[in-house]
C-alpha cells in the first residue's frame, strides 16, 4: 500500500514538474511575475492503526506493538488565546507563485501535529521481551509504566508544488474571490520523541525520525487583493525510523487525515504582476506608464 501511495504521488509531482518546465520563461520571468504568499492556522488529525518495532539488544528486547490505536491532542479547543500560539497543534504554509497566470507554486508546508498512543488499549505484543518470547496482550497504560508521545510534534515538513484552479473571479464591484489549490510534495519528519515502554523511559528530545509524503487541497478566500481564509483537507503517509527508547530504537509508520483552517497574506513582487495589476484601477498617471 505504501509503494503505491508513493508511486502517486511521485507521478503527481512529476506532472507538475512538466508544468513548471513548460511555463517558465527564464529567470526575470520567475521574478517579476511572482507573489509570496503566508499563512497560520491549526488543525485536527485523525490516525490510522500502526505497528510500533522496538529493538534494545542491551535488554533482550526485540519486540512488536501490533495495531496499536492514537489520537490527536490539538489543544486550540481548550482555549486558543490561553495559551502560546505554538502550543496548540498549528501549521504554516510559506509559498511563492511564479510564472505569469499565477498558478503554480513551490511551498513550505509545516504541520505541528501530535501523536499520542492511546491510554487503557489492550495490545498485541510479539518478539522476544526480556530475553523471553512473547506472543501476546498486554495493558498499554500509563497506570502500566508505559506511554507512547509524538506530544511536542509528530510534525510533518513538506516541499510542496501547487497548482491553483480559479473558482469564482472578482468582478468590478466585487473584492472576493475563490481558488482550489491541488499540492503534493515529500519531506522529512521531525518528531518530539518521549515514551515509557514496560517501565523503561527514553530521555525525551527532538530528532530528525524519518520521512512524509502528502497530498492536499484547499479552498482559499480572497478578500482585497491580499488577505485570505484557507480550508484544506490532507493525506499524509509518514515512516518514522531510528526514533529514540530507552538503550535502544524503534520505527513506526501509519497515516494521517488532518483538516486544517489557515489566515493568510499574499505579497505580490512587482507592479507587473497581472493577478494583481488588473485590480489597480486605470488612471491617467497608470495609463501613462
Amino acid at each position: 500500500m505504501a509503494r503505491k501511495y508513493c508511486i502517486a504521488i511521485i507521478g503527481l509531482l512529476s506532472f507538475f514538474t512538466t508544468s513548471v518546465t513548460a511555463q517558465e520563461k527564464g529567470y526575470w520571468s520567475f521574478v517579476k511575475n511572482g507573489s509570496f504568499y503566508l499563512s497560520w492556522g491549526y488543525n485536527t488529525e485523525w490516525y490510522t492503526r500502526s505497528t510500533l518495532h522496538v529493538k534494545q539488544p542491551s535488554l533482550g528486547n526485540d519486540y512488536k506493538l501490533v495495531n496499536v490505536r492514537a489520537h490527536d491532542h490539538p489543544g486550540w479547543d481548550e482555549g486558543l488565546f490561553s495559551k502560546a500560539m505554538t502550543i496548540p497543534q498549528y501549521n504554516y504554509r510559506l509559498g511563492y507563485f511564479f510564472n505569469e497566470k499565477q498558478d503554480l507554486a513551490i511551498e513550505i508546508n509545516f504541520d505541528h501535529t501530535k501523536y499520542i498512543i492511546t491510554d487503557g488499549q489492550q495490545v498485541t505484543v510479539k518478539g522476544n521481551l526480556n530475553g523471553q518470547k512473547i506472543n501476546g496482550t498486554r495493558e498499554f497504560s500509563e497506570k502500566e509504566g508505559s506511554y507512547y508521545y509524538l506530544n511536542n510534534g509528530a510534525n510533518f515538513l513538506l516541499f510542496n508544488l501547487v497548482k491553483k484552479f480559479k473558482l469564482i473571479k472578482p468582478g468590478p464591484a466585487n473584492n472576493l474571490k475563490l481558488d482550489l489549490l491541488a499540492k503534493a510534495g515529500v519531506g522529512p519528519v521531525i518528531p518530539h520523541v518521549e515514551n515509557s515502554l514496560f517501565g523503561q523511559k527514553n530521555e525525551p528530545g527532538f530528532q530528525i525520525g524519518g520521512w512524509n509524503t502528502g497530498i492536499e487541497t484547499a479552498f482559499r478566500l480572497t478578500a482585497f487583493r491580499y488577505a485570505y481564509i484557507e480550508f484544506a483537507q490532507k493525506v499524509d503517509y509518514a515512516r518514522y525510523s531510528n526514533l529514540k527508547v530507552y538503550e535502544g530504537r524503534a520505527r513506526q509508520a501509519f497515516g494521517t487525515y488532518e483538516l486544517i483552517l489557515n489566515l493568510g497574506f499574499t505579497i505580490p513582487t512587482g507592479k507587473h504582476n497581472k493577478e494583481f495589476a488588473r485590480h489597480i484601477p486605470v488612471t491617467p498617471e497608470t495609463k501613462a506608464e
